[in-house]
């Protein structure tokens, strides 16, 4: 069953989004405090009977997003299933989720990224019929 989240959730929220993006658990608590308040951000949680097994992340994106032409795009942030429950179409059911909420927010396009050497969001995102927009190599260097 999916859910939309709720302040109550935001313990569950957190813990998966450390898992998913690092960080401390301090700092992804606070970033998801405010993003729960946002009405350009959305989260999905997915149970499996009263536990939650995964999490999806959505906003909507106004700035420029590579491969799309519209303004706002509905933007996948972050998708996780618990190793246990994966390869069972959780996951789709949590972006189709996501894409119906970005598209009642008005957007006619969705996007997401990935990390260029993450083999499997990169077959997720194919199998979910994501189009490659570009691939980059980001530079940073200390002045």
């Amino acid at each position: 069953m999916i859910r939309e989240a709720v302040d109550q959730d935001l313990s569950t929220l957190s813990n998966f989004a450390v898992e998913l993006f690092g960080d401390t658990l301090e700092v992804q608590t606070d970033e998801i405090k405010i993003l729960l308040q946002s009405k350009d951000a959305h989260f999905f949680i997915y149970f499996d009977n009263d536990i939650p097994i995964g999490f999806a992340q959505v906003q909507l994106r106004y700035d420029y997003v590579e491969g799309t032409s519209s303004s706002p795009v509905g933007y996948l942030e972050g998708i996780l299933i618990k190793k246990a429950y994966r390869k069972k179409g959780y996951a789709k059911a949590l972006l189709s989720a996501c894409e119906a909420w970005a598209k009642g927010k008005g957007c006619t396009e969705f996007a997401s990224d990935c990390e260029i050497d993450n083999e499997t969001s990169i077959q997720f995102h194919s199998a979910m019929q994501f189009q490659e927009a570009n691939r980059i190599v980001c530079f940073k260097k200390t002045l």
